[in-house]
C-alpha cells in the first residue's frame, strides 16, 4: 500500500530530464531543482542518451523499415507509454560531445510527442546569435551558467501549470468515477424493478372452511 502511495505521488511531482556532459553541472542542477520545487530530476549524459530515454531514437529505425514490416508500425510514443515515462521540461546544456543541445532541442520540437514540453538551454557563453536562435527554435529559456537559484525561479510558472494540469486531470477521473458509480446503481435499481415486474403473482391465500355450527353424528 505504502509502495503504491510513492508511485503515485512520483507521478504527480514535476519530472525534469536534465542533460548534460558535466557530473558538476548536473548535480549543481539537480541540487537546485529540488530546493526550489521538490520535483523529481532525471540526469543524462549526452543528448543521444535523452533521446533514448524518450524514445526517439528509434525513430530513424522505424522509418527505414516501414515498407517491409508491420511492426514497424509501432511508433515510438507507443514505447513510451508502455515504459510510463512521463517528462514535463527538458533542460539541456549547449555545447556537448556530438548532439549539441540545439540539435536536441530541434529534434524535441520535430517530435510529435514531445513538441509541447518545454525546453530550457543552458550555457556558460553568453552568445546573444546562440541564445536568439534557441529561442526562435522553440526554447522556452536560455540561461547562463553557473546556474542560480534565482534563475531557475524563472521556471516556477511551469511548475504550477503542470500540477494544476494534474490536478484537474484527477478531479476529472474523479467525477467520472462518480458518474459510472451512479449509472451502475440506477440500472442495478431499474433491473430490480424489471424483475419484481416480472415475477407471477402470488396465488390468493385459501380460506378455512367455517366448521361452526356442523352436527357431530
Amino acid at each position: 500500500m505504502g509502495k503504491q502511495l510513492e508511485e503515485e505521488d512520483e507521478e504527480k511531482s514535476f519530472h525534469v530530464l536534465a542533460v548534460d556532459d558535466s557530473v558538476i553541472d548536473r548535480k549543481l542542477l539537480e541540487r537546485l531543482l529540488t530546493l526550489l520545487s521538490s520535483c523529481k530530476v532525471t540526469c543524462v549524459e549526452s543528448g543521444d542518451k535523452a533521446l533514448k530515454y524518450l524514445g526517439l531514437l528509434d525513430d530513424d529505425l522505424h522509418i527505414q523499415n516501414a515498407c517491409s514490416s508491420t511492426n514497424s508500425q509501432i511508433s515510438s510514443s507507443s514505447f513510451v507509454e508502455m515504459q510510463g515515462l512521463k517528462v514535463n521540461m527538458i533542460m539541456t546544456d549547449y555545447c556537448m560531445p556530438g548532439m549539441s543541445g540545439y540539435d536536441l532541442l530541434k529534434r524535441l520540437k520535430g517530435s510529435s510527442n514531445w513538441k509541447d514540453v518545454p525546453v530550457v538551454v543552458m550555457s556558460s557563453e553568453n552568445v546573444p546569435s546562440r541564445i536568439n536562435m534557441c529561442l526562435e527554435g522553440g526554447a522556452e529559456e536560455f540561461l547562463l551558467k553557473p546556474l542560480q537559484l534565482s534563475d531557475l525561479k524563472k521556471l516556477e510558472p511551469y511548475f504550477l501549470k503542470s500540477l494544476d494540469n494534474s490536478s484537474s486531470s484527477d478531479q476529472e477521473c474523479a467525477n467520472i468515477s462518480i458518474a459510472i458509480d451512479d449509472d451502475d446503481h440506477n440500472n442495478c435499481t431499474n433491473s430490480f424493478a424489471k424483475r419484481k415486474a416480472l415475477s407471477p403473482p402470488e396465488p390468493p391465500k385459501r380460506s378455512r372452511p367455517n366448521i361452526k355450527g356442523l352436527a357431530v353424528l
